[in-house]
């Protein structure tokens, strides 16, 4: 049977659309006080979301904690710090800046008491708000980071989260020892990464074997 050409057409929009919204949430997020990671290969579709190496319920319980960890700061501090909070497996990480040491500690304590986190990684800097434009430019590094990731064919590239602050990378995610060292490899070789900080949570290759979903047979599949 023939394929018909308008459903290839809307079929090929879609595909496009879906690819791009990462960076595009991406670019939004460069906007907000408090926003999500950049979760390479994206949250759209069962197929990704499956992807990520943790259970379902510690996802919603991370997007929990962000929303609510962004309400407390703002209704505190204010516009007088840009603060970025990114939890992975209720692991938070903060980036951004603050004016002052007192503000850098009690963001600190603020997102400590919000229920299900279970540790803070305070990468605040004291100093001067970053522009813009500065913003703009780590979105372009992790959108190169994310690409990069996706290219590689021995690695899952949404099992790792890549957070970039004034050139610096963080990168999250439950990963092996090999996938760890070679995603951090390919993150030190793009344009524009000053340096790269290790905040994997690292399970065995017998774990992720065990854990990862076995593809169906072929017999399966019909």
């Amino acid at each position: 049977m023939q394929a018909n050409p308008s459903r290839l057409l809307r079929a090929h929009r879609a595909h496009r659309a879906l690819r791009a919204l990462p960076l595009v949430v991406a670019l939004g997020c460069g906007l907000l006080t408090a926003c999500a990671p950049l979760m390479v290969g994206g949250m759209v579709g069962t197929a990704l979301v499956a992807t990520d190496r943790r259970t379902s319920g510690t996802q919603l319980e991370d997007q929990g904690i962000e929303l609510k960890a962004g309400k407390r700061l703002a209704d505190k501090l204010g516009d007088r710090v840009h603060i970025n909070i990114n939890s992975y497996n209720r692991v938070v990480l903060l980036t951004g800046e603050t004016r002052n040491e007192e503000d850098k500690a009690e963001a600190e304590r603020i997102v400590a008491e919000v229920e299900n986190v279970g540790r803070v990684a305070n990468e605040l800097q004291v100093g001067f708000i970053s522009s813009l434009s500065a913003r703009s430019n780590d979105v372009l590094i992790a959108g190169k980071i994310k690409a990069s990731l996706v290219d590689a064919r021995d690695l899952i590239s949404n099992a790792f989260y890549v957070v970039v602050e004034r050139g610096e990378v963080f990168m999250l995610g439950r990963v092996t020892e090999r996938e760890a060292h070679r995603a951090t490899e390919i993150a030190r070789g793009v344009a524009g990464v000053k340096k790269v900080v290790r905040m994997y949570e690292i399970i065995s290759e017998e774990e992720l074997a065990r854990t990862t979903p076995k593809p169906p047979k072929p017999n399966e599949s019909r």
